[in-house]
């Protein structure tokens, strides 16, 4: 492979980052991997190395010097799980935000069972959101691979994701890779704090989830903020509702959706729409093949991982990774696309039928009034579960004590009795992962449920 710091070498002068109101060329990104080469100098070969940080000047720069010198990176975020991710990695050393200069031994040696054959690693823990996260290994060589081609382009991108997130990984690589700039922000979850980033950097592409764009709907941040130099927004993470994009694309006429597809353990493919509006993609990666079972997608991939520290390997067969994604599909002229539809462990079973939170989610959401909607499972001593959702309403155009009576209404005829919610919590904002991804939990609490009579109890 090329060297790439002699690539960021070559971009010089360019913005490389914006970060707290201070611009940092690449010139400055290449001077700060220098000084990080001397600092982690000690370090034996291929050493687990955990950077505790988010994004900036430092942790990115920290990241490719550890990347130069072929070691093994774990890159962690969350203060309260740190250390249950510094003991799944077998991290032997830690330098963290609080004093990038400083090397912290935390581990003895622990040999992985899985060989990098002198690469340098990459350690991603999956979301934990059906249970604990597992650690996985990447072969960084390859992911890199991928990116070492790229053209110049003078773009200015959000780093939305983060920095422990494949995406997020996929971002920056992309970023740096191509010479455009990387905008970081101070607080993701400050819907005005990113829409201002974008109004004053011009940022021309974001890659983002479909629970933070409907935020960016819901706080009227399009029409407080001057947002039209977004050429190109990227979604990924979970399902798109169609009434969500529909909303999308009348908010933002001038902007392309893009939907992207990839998890932590395959890494990022390249994909087509069949055309504006619709939810079904072409994988058109050359990287990777897939195969369909059991409207399950299974996908084989050059950057998969290498495997898990810390889990079975039950999830591949036969080197397909099985995504637990549920899918359609259909042929357009000769080529198979497909939509997302759900997650196989989302599934809700009534007495024995299957229900997509997706689905009901999708209906719901084209409803007059209802700003936005999560579906998931509750426990039911007749039927092992049943469909309970969870509602944030326009009081302007529907009364909390009507929603029962407009969601049967409104559902009957368009979905199965059993996939009617069966309760209905009004709630003023649904909860979200830090990855913005809408967060399905069994046990809520019982203020404001409203029993709809529907299906499912």
């Amino acid at each position: 492979m090329a060297d790439f710091l002699q690539k960021i070498i070559e971009f010089n002068q360019k913005i490389a980052i914006q970060h707290d109101q201070k611009s940092y060329t690449y010139s400055d990104l290449a001077n700060k991997i220098k000084s990080y080469l001397k600092v982690i100098s000690s370090l034996p070969p291929q050493s687990k190395v955990a950077i505790h940080s988010d994004y900036s000047l430092d942790s990115i720069a920290l990241f490719l010097a550890l990347f130069h010198n072929k070691h093994i990176i774990i890159p962690i975020i969350s203060s309260h799980e740190l250390e249950e991710k510094l003991n799944q990695s077998h991290a032997q050393y830690l330098i963290s935000s609080e004093n990038f200069g400083q090397i912290n031994k935390i581990a003895q040696h622990k040999d992985y069972h899985l060989n990098l054959n002198q690469a340098a690693g990459l350690v991603l823990f999956s979301s934990g959101s059906t249970g604990k996260p597992k650690a996985m290994l990447h072969n960084l060589d390859n992911l890199m691979n991928q990116f070492i081609h790229k053209k110049p382009k003078d773009l200015n991108m959000l780093l939305f994701l983060m920095f422990d997130h494949i995406g997020g990984i996929n971002t920056l690589f992309n970023i740096l890779f191509s010479g455009a700039t990387a905008i970081i922000p101070n607080n993701r979850k400050d819907i005005h704090h990113i829409a201002s980033l974008i109004q004053d950097y011009k940022i021309t592409v974001l890659p983002t989830s479909p629970t933070f764009l409907n935020l960016l709907l819901l706080n009227q941040a399009h029409k407080q903020y001057n947002l039209t130099s977004l050429k190109i927004i990227t979604y990924g993470t979970e399902t798109m509702p169609q009434a969500l994009l529909e909303q999308l694309q009348k908010a933002f006429p001038k902007t392309r959706f893009l939907q992207t597809f990839g998890t932590s353990e395959t890494g990022i493919m390249q994909t087509t729409s069949e055309k504006s509006g619709s939810l079904f993609i072409k994988l058109n990666d050359p990287n990777i093949s897939y195969k369909i079972v059991n409207h399950e997608l299974w996908i084989k991939s050059k950057t998969q991982v290498l495997g898990y520290l810390n889990a079975s390997m039950e999830s591949f067969e036969d080197g397909y990774f099985k995504t637990g994604d549920l899918v359609e599909s259909k042929i357009i002229n000769g080529e198979e696309y497909i939509k997302i539809i759900g997650r196989a462990k989302e599934r809700i079973n009534v007495g024995g039928e299957k229900v997509l939170p997706q689905e009901v989610e999708g209906v719901i959401l084209e409803m007059e009034g209802v700003l936005d909607c999560l579906v998931y499972a509750q426990s039911n001593p007749i039927t092992g579960q049943s469909v309970c959702c969870e509602v944030v309403i326009d009081h302007l155009k529907i009364q909390k004590e009507e929603i029962k009576k407009k969601i049967r209404s409104f559902c009957k005829g368009r979905l199965e009795n059993f996939k009617i919610p069966s309760k209905v919590i009004c709630v003023e904002k649904l909860q979200s992962s830090e990855r913005f991804k809408k967060s399905r939990k069994k046990d809520h609490a019982q203020d404001n449920i409203i029993n709809t009579m529907g299906g499912g109890a």
